[in-house]
């Protein structure tokens, strides 16, 4: 529900800024017909309201996913798991993790012992899966 809400928010904010640059458009159309402005003007205006929209759209839209921490919390997993799970996502091996995280491999076992468990899955093919559709972790890059 609360998603939703925020959903909801953005629709309006992209509608109204849509709406507001609509109205700018028109109103230097009208000024172009009054022939108080070139249409050169008006081009270049339209082209300059483009590139601004584009640009700040594609920020929005390709930036870097962050982990939701409100269902990361909601699971119980800690940022120690969560880098975990990264780890893992990229194909490294339980030693590989250990190594990478400078710690025991009974200590890597367990840090995956407990993902399997919050996320309820069996394995690690499932876990990654899972952290993906959740947003938990990033998604594979190509």
């Amino acid at each position: 529900m609360k998603k939703l809400r925020k959903l909801n928010r953005i629709y309006w904010i992209y509608g109204g800024i849509m709406g507001l640059l609509m109205i700018i458009l028109e109103v230097i159309h009208y000024k172009t017909m009054m022939r108080d402005v070139e249409i050169e003007v008006f081009g270049g205006v339209i082209g300059l309201l483009f590139l601004v929209f584009g640009i700040w759209l594609g920020a929005k839209f390709f930036k870097k996913p962050s982990i939701d921490k409100y269902d990361a919390d909601k699971l119980g997993l800690s940022k120690r798991e969560i880098e975990v799970l990264e780890l893992l996502a990229n194909g490294y091996s339980n030693q590989e993790v250990a190594d990478k995280l400078f710690v025991s491999l009974n200590t890597a076992k367990t840090h995956i012992s407990n993902i399997y468990s919050k996320l309820n899955v069996k394995r690690r093919t499932q876990a990654v899966q899972k952290a993906r559709y959740l947003a938990l972790i990033t998604p594979p890059k190509g």
